[in-house]
This record gives C-alpha cells, structure tokens and sequence, in this order.
C-alpha cells in the first residue's frame, strides 16, 4: 500500500498551439487569453521576419513564403486561424504573418499535415471595419474543404451580429432610424457590438469543451456568448 500511496500518476504533456493572424484586436486578445491560460506547453506564432517574443512562452516561427505548401512541416497539437488584419502601428504586428481567406485551404492542409488534431477558424468580430477585399474573401471561404481535411476538431465561430437586425424599406424610416443612431452612445452595453476580449474568452472556451467533430458557431451565437455568460452558452452550444 505504501508503494501505491507513493507512486506518481503520468505526467501528461499539454498540447502545443500555433497561432497564424495574431494580428488586430482580436488576434491580440487571442494571444493573449490562450498563453495566459497555461492549458498549452508551447506557443508558436506565424511571423514573416523574426521578432523579440514579447510574452513567455510563446515563440515566432517565421515562414519562408506566403504559400504555406512550401513550409517545412507544422509541429502542433491545436491550430488557432484568425484574419484580423496588422494595426500598422503596431511594430510587432507588421512582422507577423496574416493569411488571406483565400490561403485558408492551403494553410489547413499544411497544418493537418503537420499533425495539427485541432483547428479554430474565428472570423473576424467586427466585419465593418475590414478592407472591401478581405470582406469579399470571407464571404468565399472554402469551410467545406477544410472540415473535409479530417481534423479531429474543426470549430469555426463566425462573424458576431445581434440577431434580428430590422431593415427599414422606405426612406422616413430610414432617415428616422439614423437620427437614432445619434444616441448610440446611449444604448445599453448588452445592445453594443462584441469586444474582442469576449469573442477570444468564447474560443478559448470552445476549445476546452469541444468534442470530436465540427462545430460551427452562428454569428447569433457569437453576439450572445459576447454579451452573457461565455462559459456556459459555450457548454451549451457544444453539450
């Protein structure tokens, strides 16, 4: 019995992550809640030229091209896409590696090549503020051929919107409806868009309790993970 009480349960190593577009609000918050968390051994981030690591832990793996089919080998458990576009004052954020919508299929292939089980595809929370291009990227992002790649876990969380946005067809309505958006400063903070704080707090929580599978989560969902309890609508959604 004394050897018993004395022996050590196995140690288990925790999952290596890779983050590619820690760039923007988002990719930042991202980064940040993900390293904080300590439920990763290693970090990396995708970088275009080497840089300082700012935080522990966490390392840059510059990548030799923009075509990911050219890239050694990925080494990661957990794979975490965002496309957030670099703040360009952000010195850090020039150097790191953004992908395109268009490069999301090439970049999974590499990724699941590289024995990445896990993938996370968060869009962007915050649409409206993204160049014209990259908006008409998201709307043709190839998600069915990603989830065909055979990833143990496939989670995408869309585009975070209230739901039921009224359109108002004739002109007075319309006019009367931006007069009101005037007072925006005054609606309750549960009716204002997500933070990015709140949608990283949802992935990060979407990862801990997601099963095996594909989960995609409606912008509706986003908004109202963004503005209630995370934790528990992201049980629910993925029970």
């Amino acid at each position: 019995m004394l050897q018993a009480a004395a022996r050590r349960s196995p140690s288990v190593a925790k999952p290596r992550l890779l983050i590619a577009g820690a760039t923007g609000a988002l990719g930042n918050e991202v980064l940040r809640r993900l390293v904080g968390s300590d439920g990763y051994g290693s970090t990396q981030v995708l970088a275009r030229e080497p840089i300082r690591d700012g935080l522990r832990g966490v390392q840059t793996r510059v990548v030799p091209s923009d075509d990911p089919a050219d890239w050694p080998a990925a080494a990661a458990d957990v794979a975490v896409v965002l496309f957030d576009p670099p703040r360009l004052f952000y010195d850090r954020e020039r150097a790191l590696w953004t992908p395109t919508p268009e490069q999301l299929v090439a970049l999974a292939r590499w990724l699941r090549a590289g024995d990445v089980r896990t993938l996370a595809v968060v869009l962007p929370h915050a649409p409206g503020r993204l160049p014209e291009a990259l908006k008409r990227g998201l709307a043709t992002l190839d998600e069915q051929a990603v989830a065909a790649l055979g990833f143990d876990r496939f989670l995408l969380l869309r585009s975070a919107q209230a739901p039921g946005a009224v359109r108002h067809p004739h002109v007075p309505a319309r006019l009367a409806h931006w007069m009101l958006g005037v007072f925006q400063y005054m609606i309750p903070s549960s009716e204002q868009p997500p933070r990015a704080s709140k949608v990283a707090q949802l992935l990060a929580a979407s990862l801990r309790h997601a099963p095996p599978g594909i989960h995609v989560a409606a912008p509706e969902l986003v908004w109202q993970a963004s503005q209630g309890d995370t934790e528990a609508i992201a049980r629910d959604w993925l029970r």
